[in-house]
Formats: structure tokens, C-alpha cells, sequence
């Protein structure tokens, strides 16, 4: 099961571009001990750019916090004008591989998103935008919205999950388009095959799966993830070949707590290897505006 830790950072006005949020946390080790957590903030016009803090998780300090946002909106008429949001990081050939959703415009839906990769060549200095434009958008195979990736090397493949839908649906309150987790492959970390596969679907009472997280142990992929009904909790399923998944929720060993910033909501964990253990990184209530914490894994 998972051992809380606590609540590591929150959002207390650092910056312009800096006011609410610190949501869907992503770590890259940098030393032994120090790691650098990647999150999503916005400003005060709700639009979202990509910061960071440095945390030496030995002596439980945070040493750092970004002054300049590492990954921003893209210009006027672009697929992320409205907002990026960071969702992972590959470390591949001396390059850092940032993985994120960009927020384009409807004026017919709430949000319209596509997938962007930013890469760093200068050990995650800064981050330059691969072309103004999406590596991953609406299509034949995901004619709504992708967003969301989490990306690994393996296998000499470069393997994604993220999340689609098969439509928007009107109700009396709000539009919803309940969204699943689906699965692509590349050569090169660009050019992505897409298919019709559903790695994870949502249940009927689900609202939708957020972003994953996904680590191979042991020859197995295991996969934590977001899913609502209502408030968010976290999930848990396996997979021998990363395309088909059986979903183990009752074994993700992680919920809200009785009282405090995640009381009534956890999500959009994210789990890695620190020390010959594993650690989840993860939001509480209202999608990171209260902030993130984290956990350790231990076998009981």
C-alpha cells in the first residue's frame, strides 16, 4: 500500500503566470537525491503554462521554484493558445522529451485538446516547441480531442497512453464527453501510429480516466491512473503488452483522506523509482489547486 508523505507544495501567488494550481505533478531526477517535479499553474485568466520545483526528497527540502515558466501558451490562432499542460518527460539521446496537452479554441465545446512534445538540449534549461503545431490531433481514429500522454521508451519503441472519447454528450447542466485511456506507438517520438485499440474504456458511471502513469516491473506494465464518477480517485490495472489492460482498482492502495487539502479528491498520480522504491506523486481536491503531495510504496 501506499505510506502518505504529505502535501509538498502549493500555489500561493508565486508569480504572474503563477496564481492557482500546481496540478498533474511529473518528476526528472536530476542528482541522486534531487529531483525536478514539473507542474501545471495558471495565471489569473485561468490559462495554463508549465513550472517547476526542485526537491532533494533525502532531506524532505524543496531548494528550488521556477521563476520563468518552462513551457508556455503558443501564439494567437495556434493548438495551445489557451494553455499547456506538462503530463511526462523521456530522457533520450542527451535530450529531455517533454510530453504535454495544448488547449486550442471551441465555441462549440469546453475545451478542444492536442498533444505537443517540447525538447530540451540542455539538460532541462529551457524547452523549445518542436513547430507551432500538435504532434498529435484530432483524427480519423480520435475525431474529439487527445490529450494527456504519458510516454516510455521500451523495447525500441516509443510507446504513449492518452486519453480520447467517442463524442460529447449533452445533458441539463454542462456538456460531458466521457473520455478513456487509448494506446500508440512511434519509431522516433514524433510521428505516432494511431488505431481504434482502447486500452482502458470508461465504465458507464464514469465521468473519465485522467492522465496515467505507467512503469514496467518484473515484464509487467503497471498503470495508476485518475477516474470519476463523481470526485476523483485513483486506479490501478496491469498489462503484459501495454495494449490490453485489466483494470485492478481495488488494488491501487491509495484514497482520500479523512480531513485536508486531499479529502475529497486524489488524482492524477504519478509513480517512479527513488532509491529501490517506489514514489507517487499526486493532486487532492479540486485538480491541484490544493496542491501536491506524495507517497511511498511499501509491501504489507
Amino acid at each position: 500500500m501506499w505510506i502518505k508523505k504529505g502535501l509538498i507544495f502549493e500555489i500561493n501567488n508565486h508569480q504572474k503566470w503563477m496564481k492557482t494550481h500546481a496540478a498533474l505533478p511529473f518528476s526528472d531526477q536530476i542528482k541522486d537525491q534531487i529531483y525536478r517535479i514539473y507542474f501545471s499553474t495558471r495565471n489569473n485568466r485561468n490559462k495554463a503554462s508549465v513550472g517547476f520545483i526542485e526537491r532533494d526528497f533525502e532531506n524532505g527540502k524543496t531548494l528550488k521554484i521556477s521563476k520563468k515558466a518552462v513551457l508556455s501558451p503558443g501564439k494567437l490562432g495556434t493548438f495551445d493558445e489557451n494553455g499547456v499542460m506538462g503530463s511526462c518527460i523521456v530522457n533520450k539521446k542527451n535530450k529531455k522529451f517533454l510530453y504535454y496537452t495544448g488547449w486550442g479554441s471551441s465555441k462549440s465545446t469546453p475545451f478542444e485538446w492536442s498533444i505537443g512534445l517540447a525538447i530540451s538540449e540542455n539538460n532541462g534549461k529551457t524547452f523549445e516547441k518542436i513547430s507551432d503545431g500538435p504532434i498529435i490531433s484530432k483524427n480519423s481514429h480520435d475525431p474529439y480531442f487527445v490529450g494527456s500522454p504519458t510516454v516510455i521508451f521500451d523495447k525500441n519503441r516509443w510507446k504513449m497512453w492518452y486519453i480520447s472519447t467517442k463524442g460529447w454528450k449533452k445533458s441539463k447542466k454542462e456538456l460531458t464527453a466521457p473520455y478513456y485511456l487509448k494506446y500508440a506507438e512511434s519509431k522516433d517520438g514524433e510521428e505516432w501510429k494511431l488505431n481504434d485499440d482502447i486500452a482502458i474504456n470508461v465504465s458507464k458511471k464514469e465521468i473519465g480516466l485522467g492522465r496515467a502513469s505507467v512503469i514496467k516491473e518484473d515484464k509487467i506494465y503497471k498503470m495508476w491512473y485518475a477516474y470519476a464518477t463523481t470526485k476523483y480517485r485513483i486506479g490501478y490495472a496491469e498489462s503484459i503488452d501495454g495494449k490490453k489492460w485489466k483494470r485492478m482498482d481495488k488494488k491501487a492502495g491509495i484514497n482520500v483522506s479523512k480531513n485536508g487539502w486531499d479529502s475529497e479528491s486524489i488524482e492524477y498520480p504519478f509513480v517512479f523509482n527513488y532509491k529501490k522504491k517506489k514514489m507517487m506523486l499526486y493532486n487532492g481536491n479540486n485538480f491541484g489547486k490544493t496542491g501536491f503531495g506524495y507517497a511511498v510504496y511499501e509491501n504489507k
